[in-house]
């Protein structure tokens, strides 16, 4: 059977020029560009002054908080220094207590509260812009002095007036949303890296 003959190869197709068209609407944006480049210029900048970046989100958000923390804290492109980032969604201990004794709604908040100085960046990952959880993440990180960014989609909703920077995926589609939110991180990672160290070669 040709690949064309297959029946999933209009469908394949179909998501493929989704994926395609949303990331494209995302480069066309002028605000969309800008908005990556001065989350970039904030984590080099915080990085740089010898604060953390912590990050948290649900379900596919979870996995890219955790994604993005191990670029940050391994490496992206090439060796050098570990960068201080963590993903509030690994610990199941911490979680399970805290959803336990307080409410799942404080799962980041409590960690906030305990982890974040000021200087600090709290990333809150939320496709709908409306997690109770992360939302509470970024109200904690505001009375701790930190700096919050919302990665959402194309709405903000709960967590745009929390935010001090936010990168709203131009898609109202989870999935779809999250590709343009991993796109845009290892575009920031990538450049925090080559502005606090020396590439090889360079």
């Amino acid at each position: 059977m040709s690949h064309d003959a297959s029946p999933f190869a209009p469908q394949i197709r179909d998501y493929y020029t989704l994926s395609r068209d949303t990331l494209d609407k995302a480069l066309a944006s002028p605000d969309f560009v800008a908005r990556t480049e001065a989350i970039a210029r904030l984590w080099t900048e915080r990085l740089a002054a010898g604060h953390k970046i912590l990050i948290c989100g649900n379900g596919g958000s979870a996995g890219d908080a955790q994604h993005i923390a191990g670029e940050l804290l391994c490496r992206f492109r090439f060796d050098r220094a570990p960068l201080p980032a963590l993903a509030l969604t690994v610990d199941s201990s911490v979680i399970t207590a805290i959803g336990n004794d307080y409410a799942y709604d404080q799962i980041f908040a409590r960690q906030v509260l305990g982890l974040a100085t000021p200087g600090d960046v709290v990333v809150g990952i939320s496709t709908s812009g409306r997690s109770p959880n992360v939302v509470k993440a970024l109200e904690a990180a505001r009375t701790r002095g930190a700096t919050t960014v919302a990665f959402t989609g194309e709405d903000p909703r709960d967590l745009g007036p929390l935010a001090d920077f936010v990168l709203n995926a131009p898609s109202a589609s989870t999935p779809l949303i999250q590709q343009v939110h991993m796109t845009a991180a290892h575009i920031i990672c990538e450049l925090v890296e080559a502005t606090l160290f020396q590439p090889p070669g360079a």
